[in-house]
Order: C-alpha cells, then structure tokens, then sequence
C-alpha cells in the first residue's frame, strides 16, 4: 500500500528521497510516518505489510532507503532483502530490530545495508534512515556479541574509552553533558555493567572497540 505524506509533513527540501516502510504492525507504520513525515528530506512514503506489496512498491518506485522489519509473521527480513533488492537493485535495505541479537552477517550477506533498533530514540532512528538512503555506510549500527549500538552510543563509547569526561565527550558531540550521561547509563544497561571501567573492558572483549 503506498502512502502519501500526512497533514503534518512538511515541504520537502531539495535533493529529499522517499522512504519505503516494510512491517506487518500497524502502530509501526503509523510511527514511522508521522516521524517521518516531518522530516524535510522524506519527498514520500510508501507502505507494505508483506514481502509481495513491498517488492511491487520497490519495482513501482525506487526508493533509495526501504526500513524492513527483521521478521514480518512467517517471513524472515533475510527473504525480503533479496527480493526487494532484485526488484529495486538500487534500493538500499535498513532492517528494523527489537533489540535482540540478530546475525548481522548474514543480513549484510542478504543486501543489507544496515541495522536499526525500535528502542532507539526517534532522533536515532531518523538520522540513520537519512543516512542509509544517503548512500552513508558504517553510521547505522555496530553489532556484536549480541549488543546492538546506535551510532551516537557508539560515539560515546569510543570518547569513554579513550578516558574523556562527560563535559569533554559533550563538548566534542555539540550535545548536553546529561545527554550524555544518558547515553552512558544506555550502554552500562546493554553491556550489563555497573561504570566506565567496566564498560570499556566488556566493549573491548565484545570487539566494539577497534
């Protein structure tokens, strides 16, 4: 089913793509959309619920960047990456996780072009859908060991790890030092640790840190 933008979207900029939504859950198609639709580089939206609608939407209009859940009732997103990236070759594909650990192999294998997290903030999720469907590669996610990191966490941990202070990490990002301290406590909970020392040493034996 394809959408057009909602009452609250806002005149597209120049050079705006249009975004392919692949999910059988209502209230995700509704999410992302209103999302979405306020975003000055989404020129359009268009909406599957199965890997048959959203092969025939890819075909239909080319969307640079389609966000496909990784598992649509018995369809597996491995199954709706191949399709869609037969039908739209140029069509780059951003599978949507709920945090659990996924084999991110394989999806890469399958013509992913990255991995983005539904428990991640609407800022998060925005900026890594523009950055996939801008052709970005390596900004949507780090994966290992089970641990899926946004790019911004992904940061922060590189700045704690290289013994940066909250003040310090917040100057270098342009953001809060209580932003940061949020997303510091974000990883000490994914990494199940309790402080810095901590999370540098289970990042370091995860392989996130390089």
């Amino acid at each position: 089913m394809s959408t057009a933008l909602s009452d609250h979207a806002v005149e597209p900029a120049q050079g705006a793509f249009a975004v392919l939504i692949v999910d059988d859950h209502e209230l995700v198609h509704l999410g992302l959309r209103l999302l979405l639709s306020r975003q000055r580089w989404v020129s359009g939206l268009h909406c599957a619920r199965n890997c048959t609608e959203a092969v025939e939407l890819a075909a239909r209009h080319r969307p640079p960047v389609a966000v496909v859940a990784v598992r649509m009732g018995e369809e597996s997103s491995f199954a709706a990456c191949e399709k869609v990236r037969a039908a739209a070759p140029a069509t780059r594909i951003l599978v949507a996780v709920e945090d659990q650990p996924v084999a991110s192999l394989a999806l890469v294998a399958a013509g992913a072009a990255g991995i983005v997290s539904k428990a991640w903030s609407a800022a998060d999720i925005s900026r890594t859908i523009w950055a996939v469907g801008s052709g970005r590669t390596g900004y949507a996610t780090h994966v290992e060991g089970g641990v899926l990191l946004s790019e911004r966490e992904q940061s922060v941990l590189s700045l704690i790890a290289s013994g940066a202070t909250n003040r310090e990490i917040a100057s270098v990002l342009h953001l809060a030092p209580d932003t940061i301290k949020q997303h510091a406590s974000g990883l000490y909970r994914k990494l199940h640790v309790r402080n810095r020392a901590e999370a540098v040493l289970k990042a370091q034996r995860l392989g996130l840190l390089h």
